[in-house]
């Protein structure tokens, strides 16, 4: 799975309704999408994370 872009996850974020998106950082971005769906904020918070499949994968937990 590639890394996601800043610009796919701004996209993403729209039907969400977050504000400020362009403003964010890229994991802040990532948390603010995590919030919206319902679930936690763990984008990089978390070693050894057995969540699976996760979108954010690749950049979370690197191999």
């Amino acid at each position: 799975m590639a890394m996601i872009t800043k610009k796919e996850l701004i996209e993403k974020a729209k039907p969400l309704q977050i504000k400020g998106t362009s403003k964010l950082k890229k994991a802040e971005l990532i948390h603010a999408i995590q919030i919206a769906e319902g679930n936690s904020a763990c984008f990089q918070t978390i070693e050894n994370c057995a969540v699976v499949p996760c979108l954010y994968r690749d950049e979370c937990q690197p191999s």
